[in-house]
């Protein structure tokens, strides 16, 4: 590589994080989620706006190697991400609530994802798919992009309006949690089918038991055998360099899904499950290392080219975009209400859960990229999962700090129970 391409990476990497920072803080100051501003930034620098002017366009689309590059850093964002989601994911397991999780997680993602596998023959029309789209990987990311609800979305509007220690917030992050993993399942298994136009069931089926294997594997036994690792006494890796074994960890897994053929953001995903290690501060304090590297330039980069990639010159399909948002929300909105109902939930409380619950937000992005990058989803269905995302987990940070600023309950408090309407940290744990 000439120093003159070099130099061109470098201030391509440099537009993007810069502007990114810039406008994921400007959505933050307006008490928005961050990774909303960060998608913006991304729109902005392209061709329909900033990519416009000669030296930015120059700048973004320098070459072949320099896509190369750009597209490296995307994914390594993405993989952190997911990392960094499963280790949260792991830590936000919690034997309270239960029955309310039960109810909110299987009935309110059981019925829209039931229905989007159903009715998903009768809703996919060609405009949907990509050139690996076939069916049934088309069915699944329908199914999956009306069912799924954001952990690091949600939990980043709960931290800003500092309810992140309420009864409200221990049921939503439950529920995202148990969606997120039947989502990753859900998606590694429409990667595996993609790009077959006739269904070779054997193959197929192998390529099935494998994802299956890899993923209940991962949460459950090598996630025990990791943890032994970890503490064992040959482990000088872990011992002195605690932030480099743990991406070593993430690494093996993406190098052992990838043999396997499973998706790489599903391995991700594990190996930020398997890595947490509650009783070892060495392991957080890494994983919160590697976190403030993660979030503060390669996570912002990634939602960056996310935005990059949506072509809102040719990529509108208005009518698949309200279509999808509506009957997506409408049918989550009254599924998690149902399952509300059964939990013993009335009123404001039901509302609360089900417009929290509807906010697709990083999951759903991350949905719509791999989709997209394996050639499922064509460019118009692209943009409509981002959007959804973005809308839905704007409608929800937004509805809120509408509660809270008129001093509503987020859930009526049992019996004995402090209310839950106070923006600090204070707050009981109802």
């Amino acid at each position: 590589m000439s120093n003159a391409e070099l130099t061109s990476v470098i201030l391509a990497l440099l537009l993007l994080v810069s502007c990114a920072q810039l406008v994921g803080y400007l959505f933050m100051r307006l008490h928005q989620p961050k990774v909303v501003g960060e998608i913006l930034a991304g729109i902005v620098l392209g061709p329909a706006l900033l990519g416009r002017l000669p030296f930015i366009a120059g700048v973004m689309n320098a070459g072949k190697q320099q896509g190369s590059i750009l597209n490296f850093v995307y994914w390594l964002g993405l993989l952190l991400l997911m990392f960094l989601s499963g280790a949260e994911t792991q830590q936000l397991f919690t034997r309270e609530e239960r029955r309310e999780v039960s109810w909110l997680a299987f009935v309110g993602t059981g019925i829209p994802f039931v229905l989007g596998l159903a009715l998903g023959s009768f809703l996919i029309r060609p405009s949907l798919a990509g050139p690996n789209g076939n069916p049934l990987s088309l069915t699944i990311i329908l199914a999956a992009g009306v069912a799924v609800t954001s952990v690091p979305v949600v939990s980043k509007i709960f931290a800003d309006l500092k309810i992140l220690h309420t009864r409200f917030a221990r049921l939503v992050l439950g529920v995202a949690v148990l969606e997120d993993i039947v989502l990753w399942l859900a998606l590694a298994i429409a990667t595996a089918v993609a790009g077959q136009a006739t269904l070779h069931y054997k193959q197929m089926s192998f390529h099935l038991l494998t994802t299956i294997a890899f993923f209940v594997l991962g949460l459950t036994l090598v996630p025990r055998i990791i943890k032994r690792i970890n503490k064992a006494r040959f482990n000088v890796f872990a011992r002195q360099s605690p932030v480099a074994y743990a991406l070593a960890v993430l690494l093996a897994y993406c190098a052992l899904a990838g043999a396997l053929n499973v998706s790489l953001v599903f391995a991700a995903f594990l190996a930020g499950f398997a890595v947490v290690h509650k009783k070892r501060r060495i392991f957080a304090d890494a994983l919160d290392a590697i976190g403030k590297v993660s979030f503060a330039f390669f996570i912002p980069v990634y939602f960056a080219i996310v935005g990059l990639k949506l072509d809102l010159v040719r990529g509108w399909a208005l009518g698949m975009l309200v279509l999808f948002i509506a009957g997506s929300c409408t049918v989550k909105i009254l599924s998690v209400s149902l399952a509300g109902r059964c939990a013993g939930f009335r009123g404001l409380d039901l509302f609360n859960l089900a417009i929290t619950t509807n906010a697709r937000g990083g999951p759903g992005i991350v949905l719509a990229s791999v989709a997209f990058d394996a050639g499922i989803i064509s460019p118009k269905f692209y943009m409509t999962l981002v959007v959804a995302a973005v809308v839905t987990s704007q409608i929800a940070g937004a509805w809120l700090e509408y509660v809270l600023r008129k001093g509503w309950p987020l859930l009526t408090p049992k019996a004995g129970a402090q209310t839950e309407l106070s923006s600090g940290p204070e707050i009981s744990a109802a």
